[in-house]
């Protein structure tokens, strides 16, 4: 023992290292930071760097044996000399793989974030309060039941009263641990609830079932209605004669909600009976019908709060003679559900407005047969066909049910943009004026006639005119709204409007596509909701305007025309033709189907594709200069310098950059750049990875529904100045994409059906952001409307008209008017090509037709079979959201010159982005690029250094005590 005590001290060393990087990596993986797969790829990455380690141990081995029988001076030093060998083997190795393969990991493990101030959090907070109190939507209020000005007790029925729904799952999750509950929000406002109920309810069950990506319970706990004992309901009614009835729906990341709860597939462990085949997820269960039915017959006054950011289906609520009043709150978030007590108190009276059309039977809606999972019996594809056109939520009600009042009033319950007020408005609209740019001027007054005070929403749609073969166009549009101040009784606000004509214009993909406005009456309508009209002026253009190259759009850098004519396959889509004489058959579910030889043949072509561009001449790479990135901040894209500055990136230093994009940009040595965070998400910052505390605002849907530009602007300013004070550079939102469909699980995370509503509130959210430096990533670009089957090389069949009128427009408008700087493609498909390698997306509309400047990023770049970082940058996405490096988010082929000036395309777009900034706000020259872990490791390092000098010394002592005696 005494003999091999130097290599045993220097094994057990070896093992204590070891030991120390398997807890981390358990670490990494239990925190969520990466997956199996993603920790399997890093270890056989880093496997290599192992090689040299154990064949030195072998040498090691084989030097003991063959020389064990020499003399003890020769063996003492071979023993100890190869032990010490062995540790700064080890000590190198472990700095080559923190540095290298793991250093992208270990920057979010280990970093260093500053904290939101005391100040800042309360600014957050009273941000968040605003939305939901403008964000809440007063649906029902019989006989103006509401408010209860003295009312003090009140009974909470529903076991979601328990818990409710805060925001959803996922990267744009709210969190709950610390927020406002119902209760709390009830006796804020000076109400008292009945503590029995709440025990009763605690007592069935303390939490909500797990609804995450990985996995999906959509139980809906709610006791039956045997188990309310006949004492418990006897001294709720002695308690009080009214009752609050809380009925809730989850969605989240990675799953949509399910269309027949009662499929293979589908978890459900609720009440015997709950559903029956067929039922959706946003009808009511048999327990809260039961329960509802016991509440109406035992409670005189009865309301209810609807918690879900999917448009239930609400009828029932006409179907119990005591519910006198309803309210609705998408998610709130962490403090939103003091809102409730107030707006039931009548200290804030409603002003929020639906964002979805809420029909009687979601079933009907043209969507629904084509929402879900449909795969190709051919290939290991999935599909999904937009067969509805442009025909989404109230741009199909109120074109298919046009001068059918009665089949409206049966098939929509609440209109998009319906919301009722404690008080009454009128609206009046002045005349339209109309500039020499083609502008359109006018003012709506609003006045409020009733007694109590509060804000009004003012809704300005076009109808456009419509000949049976003409390009297809909604009865009415959406063109621009406006929120007022809070308004005293009688008191009375003008507000001004300036609209562009092009804006009523239509996509036409005839000869070639354009916009067009066509020749023809025109009216321009205030209305209450979609439905209302308040107040309408006739506008007439005499003769049709084709936007075309010699007349384009004033907001385009260039002039759009087709190019998604392949991603409208073979889909029969509906028109308004003949009073949609087509729509059973475009509405109808696909029957199987399979890929035709030409889109297999495009589908194999993107997925092989290789660098053609050998014979270009090679990008400069790795030059000596000077240039340092500070020194373009503030410079334009196309400044002479950043080709100078560019030239003097390595590959090695473009392909770092690219691929490890993963809530980061990584520092580059040789121009000074900076390392930046990105961090998620929708409802304010949060990590999967370290800690955060930040505000958590009310979901997206909700933030919509308070039809206040300006909140969403305040919003996100109170996100730039939490990311400048947590040192987040980049935000991974706002989300910008389409409630195509009731059932879709991340509506939450998306504001509205309608995509001029969505834009706006984007917009502003992005210029606040923006205001202090912080870039956000328009997500998820595009047309990342469903859940299911987002990971399984999901293509998104769409006419172009929908794809620009629909699905783009929301994206346009954040980058025309929000400035945008930064976006995130999306898992799926258009057509049959990627939307991350989407040249025609990313390229030709987004920085072609918009004049975007700046990054894209994927989105989480597991790979998942289709998944190219060289695909991506050779078509427009610069950076891939990638903490490892592996799945193909590296770059390859960098001998070629296509791939190098890719990269360097790329490079430039991040850098671009980057510089322009919160990170080089208080950047001075000088300033070290080394994180704190790394400062840390260097301080290691001498400490290891010292201790081998030391250990060496000691060896020294050793061997003369031992042999020169």
């Amino acid at each position: 023992m005494k003999k091999h005590r130097g290599l045993i001290i220097s094994l057990i060393i070896a093992i204590v290292i070891i030991g120390g990087g398997g807890w981390y990596l358990h670490g990494l993986l239990s925190g969520g930071v990466v997956t199996m797969a993603d920790i399997m790829v890093t270890v056989n990455k880093v496997a290599k760097y192992l090689i040299p380690i154990l064949l030195l141990l072998v040498v090691i081995i084989i030097l003991l044996i063959v020389f064990r029988k020499r003399d003890p001076q020769f063996k003492f030093w071979l023993k100890w000399e190869s032990g010490i060998i062995l540790l700064v083997a080890i000590v190198l190795t472990l700095n080559i793989v923190l540095l290298e393969p793991l250093s992208s990991l270990i920057n979010l493990n280990y970093a260093r974030m500053g904290s939101v101030s005391e100040a800042t959090l309360k600014q957050g907070d009273n941000v968040a309060q605003d939305i939901s109190e403008e964000g809440t939507v007063l649906l029902k209020n019989t006989n103006n039941y509401l408010p209860l000005k003295s009312q003090k007790n009140i009974n909470v029925f529903g076991w979601a009263s328990t818990n409710p729904i805060y925001g959803g799952t996922g990267s744009g999750g709210s969190a709950s641990a610390n927020s406002v509950n119902i209760y709390q929000g009830l006796k804020s406002s000076g109400f008292k609830t009945n503590n029995s109920l709440n025990k009763f309810y605690t007592k069935y069950r303390t939490k909500r079932p797990t609804l995450s990506m990985m996995a999906q319970d959509w139980t809906l706990p709610e006791p039956a209605r045997s188990q309310y004992s006949k004492k418990l309901i006897a001294n709720s009614k002695a308690f009080s004669n009214t009752a609050l009835v809380v009925i809730a729906r989850p969605g989240g990341e990675g799953a949509d909600l399910p269309k027949d709860v009662k499929a293979k597939g589908v978890t459900y462990k609720g009440n015997k009976g709950d559903f029956k085949k067929g039922d959706t997820y946003l009808q009511l269960t048999k327990s809260e019908r039961d329960m509802l039915k016991m509440v109406n017959s035992n409670f005189k006054n009865v309301i209810v709060l609807v918690n879900s950011a999917n448009p239930m289906e609400l009828g029932w609520l006409n179907k119990y003679d005591h519910i006198k009043s309803a309210l609705w709150m998408a998610g709130p978030g962490e403090k939103g559900f003091s809102a409730l007590g107030q707006v039931l108190r009548g200290k804030v009276n409603p002003s929020g407005r639906t964002v979805d059309t809420y029909a009687y039977n979601i079933k009907n809606s043209p969507s629904f047969n084509n929402f879900g999972d449909f795969k190709y019996s051919n290939g290991k594809y999935s599909f999904v066909n937009y067969s509805e056109n442009i025909y989404v939520g109230y741009k199909f009600y109120e074109t298919y049910y046009k001068g059918n009042e009665k089949g409206y009033e049966q098939a929509v319950q609440y209109p998009f943009g319906y919301g009722m007020s404690y008080t009454t408005f009128t609206q009046k609209m002045s005349n339209l004026k109309q500039s020499m740019d083609g502008s359109i001027k006018f003012t709506v007054t609003v006045k409020n006639t009733g007694k109590t005070a509060g804000k009004d929403v003012v809704q300005a749609y076009y109808t456009a005119p419509y000949n049976n073969n003409d390009t297809e166009k909604a009865a009415t549009n959406l063109l621009s709204f406006k929120k007022t101040k809070k308004l005293q009784p009688g008191a009375s606000q003008t507000l001004n409007f300036k609209l562009k004509r092009s804006d009523m214009s239509s996509y036409s993909e005839k000869n070639g596509g354009a916009y067009v406005l066509d020749q023809g009456d025109y009216q321009i309508q205030i209305k209450e909701n979609s439905h209302k009209v308040l107040d309408s002026k006739d506008y007439n253009v005499a003769q049709t305007v084709v936007y075309n190259k010699n007349n384009k759009r004033s907001s385009d850098k260039k002039v759009a025309t087709n190019k998604f004519a392949d991603a409208s396959g073979d889909v029969n889509y509906l028109s308004r033709k003949d009073n949609f004489a087509n729509y059973k058959q475009a509405t109808a579910a696909p029957k199987t189907e399979k890929l035709t030889n030409k889109q297999k043949s495009n589908l194999v072509a993107l997925s092989t594709a290789k660098d053609n561009g050998t014979n270009e001449k090679m990008p400069v790479t790795g030059k000596k200069g000077s240039l340092e990135l500070a020194d373009l901040r503030g410079k334009s894209y196309n400044d002479k310098n950043w080709d100078k500055l560019l030239d003097q990136l390595s590959i090695k230093d473009m392909n770092r950059l690219i691929t490890y994009g993963g809530y980061q940009t990584v520092s580059i040595g040789s121009i000074k750049k900076a390392h930046t965070y990105d961090f998620d998400g929708p409802s304010g910052f949060t990590s999967f990875i370290i800690p955060i505390k930040a505000t958590t605002f009310p979901v997206a849907t909700m933030i919509a529904a308070t039809w206040n530009t300006k909140l969403a602007n305040s919003r996100g300013k109170v996100m730039g100045k939490q990311g400048n004070e947590l040192g987040v550079s980049g935000w991974y939102g706002p989300a910008m994409n389409i409630h195509r469909n009731a059932l879709a699980g991340r509506n939450f995370e998306y504001y509205s059906e309608d995509s001029t509503l969505s834009g706006d509130m984007a917009a502003n959210e992005i210029l606040g952001a923006k205001h202090y430096g912080v870039y956000a990533y328009m997500k998820h670009f595009a047309m990342n409307d469903q859940e299911t089957n987002r990971l399984n090389k999901l293509l998104t069949w769409s006419s172009e008209q929908a794809i620009r009128e629909i699905y783009l427009k929301p994206f346009e408008i954040a980058v025309k008017d929000g400035k945008a700087s930064a976006a995130m493609s999306s898992f799926n498909y258009i057509g049959d090509k990627w939307s991350g390698a989407n040249d025609v997306l990313l390229q030709k509309v987004l920085r072609g037709e918009w004049g975007f400047h700046g990054m894209v990023e994927t989105d989480y770049f597991g790979g998942y079979g289709y998944m190219s970082g060289n695909n991506a940058i050779k078509n427009g996405n610069d950076l891939m959201l990638s903490t490892t490096g592996e799945s193909g988010s590296a770059i390859v082929n960098t001998k070629k010159s296509g791939t190098v000036k890719a990269m360097r395309n790329a490079s430039h777009n991040i850098l671009y982005t980057v510089v322009n900034s919160s990170a080089y706000k208080n950047y001075q020259k000088g300033d070290s690029l080394k994180l704190p872990w790394q400062k840390t490791l260097i301080k290691y390092d001498i400490i290891v250094a010292i201790v081998l000098v030391a250990l060496q010394c000691l060896v020294v002592v050793l061997y003369r005590r031992k042999f020169n005696r």
